[in-house]
């Protein structure tokens, strides 16, 4: 598992654990315990997709434009090179494509 795999899973680790102190020590109900559990593990998981996310859609337009078919040979495997090497989420001012 990589570092940043690690740190993710942590992150989803804590939120889970955070939510299920609270709702031991909170007088709710069963069904609202589990459900704020769910919620953290949603909560936490949704926020670590983003990057993901990001990162799918850029390589995503990057396939869009090389099945144009209207990139020279040299764009499109500068293209398939930086799909390639994408590994760092990017800036919103720093586009891939």
């Amino acid at each position: 598992m990589s570092e940043e795999q690690n740190d993710h899973y942590i992150a989803i680790a804590r939120a889970c654990l955070r939510a299920i102190n609270n709702a031991a020590t909170d007088s709710q109900d069963r069904a609202e315990q589990i459900h704020s559990v769910y919620q953290a593990i949603d909560h936490a998981f949704q926020s670590h997709m983003k990057d993901y996310q990001e990162q799918i859609r850029d390589l995503e337009r990057i396939l869009e434009r090389i099945a144009e078919g209207e990139l020279s040979s040299s764009q499109m495997i500068h293209l398939a090179r930086a799909a390639l090497a994408y590994d760092e989420p990017r800036e919103q001012d720093d586009p891939l494509h």
